[in-house]
């Protein structure tokens, strides 16, 4: 691969000399960034980066900033991008004052996109996965985790597993499968809880450890979905496998979700749109990664992430977007960012830092993503002319980047 040297960088972003795993409470307002700089990469690598005065006199591909920012790719550890259908009627109904909760119960929500899943091929459902996809990373997105769950069968589930390891075929970057079988109660079990969840122990994980579908295991642990005890089965069967646990959790209420997960080595915590002390000491005490997903409370009119709750008692968090079709149609990272800041109060290095490095550790990539450091993924986005790094969260409704690339290579130009 031929190297691919960027000259004239305005500000240069998250640079790190020695590679931190994740940063943590007041250090997430530290961003480490390099003026009039340049970045060299080879054979898909980061392999030297530094001051103008410093830079190499030429590269098989040499690429002009013309003083703007370049960033690493953003680190979106939480999408459901593998779906059948919009559900853009719920999104009426929601504006018709009908509840979350009211929506599911009338058939919507997750059943409904499992209904239309079944019954959508798999060569069709890879296609529009994969269009979703490449729509990511031209919004510069470098590394991403995708779930099933909207199967809710042993064939289905296993048909979107195998879409996931489909589109890992298809593209450069990273794409971590996680399998969701317990998103919901299937109509066909809703009086047969302990059936359901000794299909998913008994038959789906077995199939998915044979033909090696996943990465991870996940649950939604809350009222109506699936209990703190039996997301703890799930995560302790995962386990057997070799499947570590991401887990929705905290969404509408405080139920013991979180300390079952820290409990079953969970290497991140998804939602949190509510926390009470007792699970931000127990987190405090962890490895596992709060990830906040800022876009669906924005989309369901939900309460946001208690953002500087948890950084100001000394944890880490990571921002994710959790594209789906029923409560974040959307996959652009760079608006999560802006929802952070304006809703969770989280200030722009903060922002940026969750949304790279620590969205890179949320799915086991930090070694590889999350900043520019030599030896990483040269994967990396320039953007458009900026007179600074806050007006990237400032600027919600523009599209600030310019220019991806992955492993050294462009991303295809918006259309």
């Amino acid at each position: 691969m031929p190297s691919l040297l960027i000259r004239n960088i305005g500000t240069l972003v998250q640079v790190e000399q020695t590679p931190r795993p994740y940063v943590a409470g007041a250090a997430m307002q530290e961003l480490p960034v390099l003026e009039n700089a340049y970045l060299l990469a080879e054979n898909g690598r980061i392999i030297a980066f530094g001051p103008m005065a410093e830079c190499p006199e030429r590269a098989d591909e040499v690429t002009q900033a013309n003083g703007r920012m370049v960033f690493p790719s953003w680190c979106d550890s939480h999408t459901h991008l593998v779906f059948a259908a919009s559900r853009e009627a719920e999104f009426v109904g929601r504006i018709k004052g009908l509840s979350y909760e009211e929506i599911a119960r009338q058939g919507g929500g997750i059943l409904n996109s499992a209904r239309r899943l079944r019954e959508t091929p798999e060569e069709e459902l890879l296609q529009a996965a994969y269009e979703r996809l490449q729509e990511i990373q031209r919004y510069g997105t470098g590394a991403v985790e995708i779930k099933s769950g909207y199967g809710l069968t042993v064939d289905s589930e296993l048909k979107m597993l195998r879409v996931i390891q489909k589109l890992k075929t298809l593209t450069d970057m990273p794409a971590k499968a996680t399998f969701l079988g317990a998103h919901a109660l299937p109509p066909e079990y809703r009086d047969n809880r302990e059936g359901y969840i000794r299909l998913i122990i008994d038959e789906m994980l077995p199939r998915i450890a044979e033909e090696g579908l996943a990465d991870y295991i996940d649950a939604f642990c809350e009222k109506g979905f699936f209990s703190v005890d039996e997301t703890a089965r799930l995560i302790e069967a995962g386990a057997r496998y070799g499947l570590k646990a991401k887990v929705h959790t905290n969404q509408f209420n405080c139920l013991g979700g979180i300390q079952a997960c820290v409990a079953g080595g969970a290497i991140s915590v998804d939602h949190l749109e509510v926390v009470n002390d007792e699970e931000v000491q127990c987190l405090l005490g962890s490895n596992t990664m709060p990830t906040l997903l800022p876009s669906a409370p924005f989309f369901i009119g939900g309460h946001y992430q208690p953002a500087r709750r948890l950084i100001d008692a000394g944890l880490p968090v990571a921002l994710a977007t959790d594209y789906n079709p029923g409560t974040t149609p959307s996959g652009r990272m760079q608006f999560v960012l802006s929802l952070a800041c304006i809703k969770c109060r989280m200030l722009p290095e903060e922002a940026i830092n969750a949304a790279t490095l620590n969205g890179a550790r949320a799915m086991e990539q930090e070694a590889t993503h999350g900043s520019i450091a030599v030896g990483k993924a040269a994967s990396f986005f320039i953007t458009r002319p900026m007179p600074s790094i806050a007006y990237l969260p400032y600027a919600f409704g523009a599209d600030l980047v310019e220019r991806a690339y992955i492993n050294g290579k462009p991303v295809a130009a918006k259309r």
